[in-house]
């Protein structure tokens, strides 16, 4: 299934992407492609050229000649004014992410919001008409609101106990703001999605798709009672493209999420009814909310959910609907197609 539609023809320009690793990444670069644009990539270093490539291959697309790539890392200047030169539109995905709890802070912070700014200060210098960001949710509904309504009008608290990650995203955001802010020259628009989820391109895992991978080996019986949004990969590039092109949304943040919020429960739910003959081996039972922040002393990964305590968030797409005319996947479609590229990917023994 595909919700994508028609852009604007393009008329030759060039892009250059970041993160093009990453599972957000390689599907930019493959659909910026079949629109018809010239497309850079930055790699961390010239070995990862392969893994772009074949990420790439793996949406359908042939990228072969079609890609250029530079060499520039985000804790360091290096390679980023030539990487930005003659580019139109730059797509800013890449950002680390700790699998677990850096020892400080800093190690997430300083690379995300210090490469943000070298990839804006690039562009600016380079005459790049727009740069598009992908901050997160993370930047946005971390804080517990009494009504558990969130919209693109709410930001994270970076004084609250918030993890490394949730915080980093804040600050390169609202850095990222600041810049543009006081020294104009480029446009920006920023894109926040929920929990990306969708059909993988390879091996690496991301936090959300490594939930459904642990939920359907067995390796989870018990969830806590926590809330979260869903998105697809293939909408949140959508959503960058529109972001990208539109004239309207230059200087404005956008929520990527594809419907209501679902628990853990509700995920393993849908994988049940997909894939019945795994269905033992997905979690059946909810950690109460007493068990959770008793867990949550000495397991840092139940800090989030200690911390929302069990609110159901409300988080709204209508910008992104009405100003971009978005129209994101179902959830459970984007779950299911999740858990059916881990089984092709051998990920998953079924």
């Amino acid at each position: 299934m595909s919700n994508d539609v028609q852009l604007p023809a393009t008329d030759d320009a060039l892009v250059l992407v970041t993160g093009a690793t990453g599972h957000v990444g390689g599907y930019s670069v493959a659909r910026l492609l079949d629109e018809g644009y010239r497309v850079r990539v930055t790699v961390r270093a010239p070995g990862q050229q392969d893994e772009v490539l074949d990420r790439v291959r793996r949406t359908g697309t042939n990228p072969d000649g079609r890609v250029e790539f530079r060499t520039a890392a985000l804790s360091a200047d290096e390679g980023w004014a030539e990487a930005a030169e003659g580019a139109r539109y730059v797509l800013h995905h890449a950002s680390p992410f700790p699998f677990t709890p850096p020892a400080n802070d800093d190690e997430v912070i300083r690379p995300a919001r210090d490469g943000a700014l070298r990839v804006l200060r690039a562009a600016r210098e380079a005459g790049v008409r727009r740069v598009v960001l992908t901050s997160s949710y993370a930047a946005v509904g971390y804080t517990v609101k009494a009504d558990g309504r969130y919209s693109e009008a709410d930001w994270t608290n970076v004084d609250d106990d918030i993890p490394a990650y949730h915080r980093s995203k804040t600050l390169a955001e609202r850095a990222a703001w600041d810049y543009v802010r006081d020294n104009g020259g480029v446009e920006l628009s920023v894109v926040n999605p929920t929990g990306i989820f969708g059909p993988l391109l390879g091996a690496r895992m991301s936090a959300s798709t490594g939930l459904v991978q642990a939920f359907l080996r067995g390796s989870m019986p018990v969830v806590p009672r926590m809330y979260f949004g869903v998105v697809d990969v293939r909408d949140v590039v959508d959503l960058h493209l529109r972001a990208m092109l539109h004239p309207a949304a230059a200087g404005e943040r956008f929520i990527g999420v594809g419907g209501p919020s679902i628990s853990f429960l509700d995920l393993a739910k849908m994988l049940a009814r997909h894939l019945p003959s795994l269905a033992d081996r997905v979690p059946a039972r909810e950690l109460t909310d007493e068990e959770v922040r008793e867990a949550a002393k000495t397991e840092p990964a139940l800090r989030d959910a200690a911390a929302l305590r069990g609110q159901v968030p409300v988080i709204s797409n209508d910008k992104a609907r009405d100003v971009l005319g978005w129209r994101p996947r179902p959830v459970e479609t984007t779950i299911t197609d999740t858990a059916d590229s881990l089984i092709k990917l051998g990920l998953i023994t079924a």
